[in-house]
């Protein structure tokens, strides 16, 4: 049966790679709509290729270059904030949502309200909105499948069982390209080995939160409202192979663990196929040549990212809100080379320790708390200290 399917995101590294296995399953799926920030181009190539009925451009600058290389195609072009919420808001079997920022939430809400189910890969969407986006998946009758490989690793070890006889739920981290250096060699570390990643191929921004152990911070919120069993049965180990993506420990003692290629399509394959499995082109798991599987507890002295997002989601209110966006304006100024690797979980706390605000109780107001971090972090920034 061929089912419909949005990519919100469809040039990122997530869209990527679902429209690999989409395209290696030809008369499976209709592309509905994707979507891009900007790269015209490349989005129209896309939009050809697949026969999508819309491509949208969130930035509508590029909107005319995009309409330009649709020229006879039939296929609708678009371009702003609402036409990507409208391009979320289209009815469709699965909406994958991989638009990288807050830029991504107002999209993710929309398919939200529209009831269908989302292949959710925006970290935002539960990290700075976490407890308006679930009340709205309970309101709407929504379905949310993790795409992020921890998430997606721990929804396959808790398939069929519930939440109530779970122990713990341990959550993997390569520990990044920098796991083993000391903090002075930290602090001199450039942005060009910070994103080099041992084991994942992925974009700058997510590569240096890996490197600075803050990508697990995030995922250790994000696990908190996807699989609510209290924070104290939440854990993280450094797992340097990538080999296991997470691990869910049962009340017996019993522990199942997710392995398998550090290659997105196996989760993004999951909630493809879900509740079903679909075939990868990915080489079967050899544990032979990879010979063995280590284990260490996190090094909150050197990489504090995962206690600051730890106290940050015990503090509630507008903590993981304004942590995710001082961390964001953080690394890009870390890209930029404006200020020291060592300097980008200091910038984040520094931010977060300003603020005392209620939690978020809507869209509008988790947006206001992201540009009101974002300028506090712009302004400490500037301060000769920053760098």
């Amino acid at each position: 049966m061929t089912r419909s399917i949005t990519v919100l995101g469809a040039t990122g590294s997530i869209g990527a790679s679902t429209l690999d296995l989409v395209r290696r399953n030809p008369g499976e799926w209709k592309v509905e709509a994707l979507t891009a920030n900007c790269s015209a181009q490349e989005l129209a190539g896309l939009a050809r290729e697949f026969g999508a009925k819309i491509a949208v451009v969130g930035d509508e600058t590029c909107l005319a270059d995009l309409k330009d290389a649709l020229a006879g195609s039939g296929i609708e072009a678009a371009g702003g904030a609402q036409a990507l919420r409208d391009a979320a808001a289209r009815p469709v079997d699965m909406c994958v949502a991989a638009i990288v920022g807050c830029a991504g939430l107002a999209p993710v809400m929309a398919a939200i309200e529209r009831g269908g189910t989302i292949a959710l890969a925006n970290k935002e969407a539960l990290v700075s909105a976490g407890e308006v986006m679930t009340a709205a998946v309970a309101k709407h009758g929504a379905t949310l499948l993790p795409t992020d490989s921890e998430h997606n690793a721990i929804f396959q070890c808790l398939v069929g069982s519930s939440l109530e006889d779970v122990a713990r739920i341990t959550l993997t981290a390569s520990g990044g390209p920098l796991r083993t250096w000391s903090h002075e060699q930290l602090a001199a570390a450039t942005p060009a080995e910070a994103v080099a990643h041992p084991n994942w191929s992925m974009g700058a921004k997510i590569s240096v939160d890996s490197a600075t152990m803050m990508n697990k911070g995030l995922e250790y919120i994000e696990a908190h409202h996807l699989f609510p069993v209290g924070l104290d049965r939440l854990k993280i180990v450094v797992h340097p192979q990538s080999v296991i993506h997470s691990m869910v420990e049962y009340k017996d003692r019993s522990t199942l663990a997710q392995l398998g290629p550090s290659d997105m399509r196996v989760p993004i394959a999951s909630c493809l196929a879900y509740p079903a499995r679909m075939e990868t082109p990915l080489e079967p798991l050899n544990l032979a040549a990879i010979g063995e599987l280590t284990f260490h507890a996190p090094d909150e002295e050197r990489f504090p990212a995962t206690r600051i997002a730890r106290e940050a989601i015990q503090a509630g209110g507008a903590a993981p809100a304004t942590l995710n966006a001082a961390n964001e304006v953080a690394v890009a100024a870390f890209l930029d080379g404006q200020i020291a690797f060592t300097r980008i979980t200091a910038l984040a706390e520094e931010v977060l320790s300003r603020y005392s605000e209620p939690a978020p109780a809507s869209l509008d107001d988790v947006l206001a708390l992201d540009k009101d971090a974002r300028e506090n972090a712009a302004r400490i920034l500037e301060s000769p200290v920053s760098a």
